[in-house]
């Protein structure tokens, strides 16, 4: 699988943009501007969709295909974390029991702050 960018190339969502980001500690980086992407399993977003986290708006900037083997400290630090097994340790202790498998594909969804 390659990486998508354009609308028209991407599959139909899966989920809602409203799911994106849910847990409170991810709300909160992504508020304070130390998360600016979160990896799901399914496309919850379309390029250019809004959405809201305690009344502050982001905008959708990129969605693509990646595989957890592709992931870099950067990537991590997108996520908020500081090094790629940060951030795996917190995906593991979220869904206990899931393995973490290199060619794995995820979703990513990269966001910016919309000012105003």
């Amino acid at each position: 699988m390659t990486n998508h960018e354009e609308n028209n190339a991407l599959p139909p969502k899966t989920c809602t943009i409203d799911l994106l980001v849910t847990k409170e500690d991810d709300v909160n980086k992504v508020i304070e501007g130390k998360k600016t992407a979160t990896r799901r399993n399914g496309r919850y977003a379309d390029i250019g969709e809004m959405m809201v986290l305690k009344d502050k708006q982001f905008v959708v900037e990129r969605v693509y295909s990646q595989s957890l083997g592709e992931l870099t400290d950067e990537h991590a630090r997108q996520e908020g974390y500081n090094t790629v097994e940060e951030y795996k340790e917190s995906i593991l202790s979220y869904h206990p029991g899931m393995p973490w498998l290199p060619q794995m594909r995820v979703w990513v969804h990269e966001f910016s702050a919309v000012n105003g």
